[in-house]
Order: C-alpha cells, then structure tokens, then sequence
C-alpha cells in the first residue's frame, strides 16, 4: 500500500499539536504576583503592571491569550502571558494582582483554576 509522504507527515503534524495543546490545557492552582514585582522587568522584556490582565505561565508562549477560571466561583478572565515562571512551582499560573482580583482570590492567595489556551 502507498502513502503519501506529504499527507502521513501533516496529520504527524496535526496530532503533535494536538497532544501539544491539550497537555497544556489543565487544572491547578493559580496564585498572584506578589505587589514587590510591581514595575520589574518580565521574562518577555515587558515592566510588569499589577493592574493588566497578564499572568506568567513556565511553557505557554509569550503573547499567547489565555482564559483562567477559577473553579471555586466559575469566574473567568483572559490574561496574557508575558512572564516565566519556575518549572518546579506547585501551581500552574501566576496572574497579576487585577487578574485576581477579577477572578475573586486576592484575600485567600490561591485557588483551585482550569487553563484554556485561546490562541
């Protein structure tokens, strides 16, 4: 049987970037900047604002939107990300201040959060 090469390497392609995505998509905790980082440059060269929605994120892509929601109250926001953050934390995201405050867990710290990853 003959397969095309250019058809078997696309869909090789296409479920990477699938597996990809999905792996990225998940649940965990999300905590805050602390107000120190306040006017510090980010990972991307960016000065970090406490009153943007952005986030810092140790995989996803510079620039990338993505919509956090916290599961504790169904509250979403989309945040971009413009930092990095250690590969060893226990949570899955860092939002600023604004972000969590949009997202209701400013007072607590963290909260339990779902990732989707919108472009």
């Amino acid at each position: 049987m003959k397969i095309n090469f250019s058809l078997t390497l696309f869909i090789g392609a296409l479920t990477l970037s699938l597996a990809s995505t999905s792996a990225l998509a998940r649940t965990g905790y999300a905590v805050h900047y602390s107000d120190f980082y306040h006017g510090k440059r980010t990972a991307s060269s960016e000065i970090f604002d406490q009153n943007k929605l952005t986030a810092a994120h140790h995989k996803i892509k510079f620039g990338s939107r993505v919509k956090v929601t916290n599961l504790e109250n169904n509250r979403s926001v989309v945040v971009t990300i413009n930092d990095r953050m250690a590969k060893s934390s226990k949570h899955i995201i860092d939002v600023s201040k604004s972000a969590a405050a949009r997202l209701g867990f400013v007072e607590q710290g963290r909260t339990n959060v779902s990732l989707e990853i919108l472009d």
